[in-house]
């Protein structure tokens, strides 16, 4: 079978999740095209070719994009096969009022393969397929793809380095009631074979990269794993860089790695904080207070290591005095130039499935569910709190628009937090970085 392999976005980053199944399918004897729906368009060419087209969805914004993708194909090309795989698949539109046919949530690499074998044998079998099964995993192939220089990069001060995207895991052991994965994995975490990751890595060495990003879920999730993987990586490349995203709590508990990170060439560490309100990360199901966020800064900062705090300043509990206090947070501990500004607007996602319709203390602020954004609709305690959320993201769009910097857009956020145009601020400069913004 022709199957067409396409992104929509995956983080700025050359995208992994194209790269790996593309493998599978190959070895399966199938013919594989790869877009990436973020830098090139999806032709007429490629859509004549392909048998089957199928969207890698890892993130929600991906699934959004999917959606709007697969109608456009649908209506000039309505008996063309097309699948969504990957995490956030299950959230898409229901069965009838979607533009694709099948979903593959999890560990989709066999469900891929399935639904290719199905389109072969000229049959349809049921949407909303979820796999959880352990599967092993070739190096993914990468030809066919944008080349890293298009991607994002890592930013040094004046320096600029290509970056790679691996993960050296799936999924995630803790079950934050906010996040998506426990919807998905329910607590199970699927490893990525060691041999795998470090082939690619080589491969990702060869395209140019100089840095490269483990896109885990947490890489502390199996730790030795992700330890003997990092020596190895050292051992191998010994000049390359590499950053990591893991849990609050993970860097206090697993105090005594960092050194050993850091001597491998760890640069910074994502972690989400969300919030300094103790009550509302307890609802959340953090598994971690205000006290564990100072604990963990100091704990990186004494082995040199940045941190990356991500925020979630806007749920349905916060008040405008909790966003202000995330400010001066961010002052106190000289974080300023380690928060990418739109983590300053960004509000609760509450998918179809997520924990937190679990939670009695939910169920006065929520609203509609919203099929176009594949999200429920919900208000704030403080109505106050919507209206500076909406401000605030008006002022980011429009900041990027004209082209503002880090610095410019960061100053005009807490401005606005603040109340005061002319509200100091500090943001360090020449500190690690990618050039594309996080967000979940």
């Amino acid at each position: 079978m022709k199957i067409l392999l396409a992104s929509t976005y995956e983080l700025g980053h050359q995208p992994l999740h194209v790269a790996s199944p593309a493998a599978a399918m190959r070895e399966a004897g199938h013919d594989v095209r790869a877009v990436d729906l973020s830098i090139d368009r999806l032709t007429r060419n490629d859509l004549d070719w392909s048998d089957g087209l199928a969207f890698s969805v890892p993130m929600h914004t991906a699934m959004r994009l999917a959606v709007q993708a697969a109608r456009r194909v649908k209506s000039s090309y309505p008996d063309l096969p097309v699948c969504a795989y990957g995490l956030y698949a299950g959230f898409g539109p229901p069965s009838g009022e979607s533009p694709i046919d099948q979903t593959i949530s999890g560990e989709y690499q066999s469900g891929l393969l399935r639904w290719a074998g199905d389109i072969d044998r000229d049959q349809r079998s049921p949407s909303g397929k979820l796999e959880l099964g352990r599967t092993a995993f070739r190096t993914p192939i990468r030809t066919g793809l944008p080349s890293l220089d298009r991607y994002a990069h890592l930013q040094v001060g004046d320096d600029y380095r290509k970056v790679g995207y691996v993960e050296a895991s799936h999924g995630c052991r803790h079950r934050c009631r906010h996040c998506p994965i426990p919807a998905v994995y329910e607590g199970r975490i699927r490893i990525v074979e060691e041999s795998s990751v470090l082939q690619d890595i080589d491969q990702l060495v060869e395209m140019g990269a100089r840095h490269v990003t483990f896109g885990d879920a947490d890489f502390l999730n199996a730790p030795a794993h992700s330890m003997r993987v990092a020596r190895a990586v050292h051992a191998r490349h010994p000049d390359l860089t590499f950053d990591i995203t893991t849990k609050v709590e993970l860097i206090v508990r697993h105090a005594p790695l960092w050194s050993e990170l850091a001597g491998s060439g760890l640069l910074f560490v994502v972690s989400a904080f969300e919030t300094t309100n103790n009550q509302i990360l307890a609802l959340l199901d953090k598994g971690h207070t205000r006290a564990d966020e100072e604990a963990a800064i100091e704990i990186l900062r004494a082995q040199r290591i940045e941190i990356r705090p991500t925020w979630l300043p806007f749920t349905p509990w916060a008040s405008l005095d909790d966003l202000r206090d995330i400010v001066r947070f961010l002052e106190h501990h000289d974080l300023a130039g380690n928060v990418d500004p739109v983590q300053l607007t960004i509000r609760l996602l509450i998918p179809k499935g997520s924990l937190l319709l679990e939670v009695p203390d939910l169920v006065p602020y929520l609203d509609a569910y919203d099929q176009e954004k594949l999200g429920w609709r919900w208000h704030s305690a403080d109505p106050g709190v919507d209206a500076v959320q909406a401000r605030l993201s008006q002022r980011y769009e429009q900041g990027v628009v004209n082209g503002l910097n880090e610095r410019e857009l960061y100053a005009i956020l807490v401005g606005e937090i603040m109340e005061s145009p002319e509200y100091p601020v500090s943001v360090a400069g020449g500190r690690p970085r990618l050039t594309e913004p996080w967000f979940c």
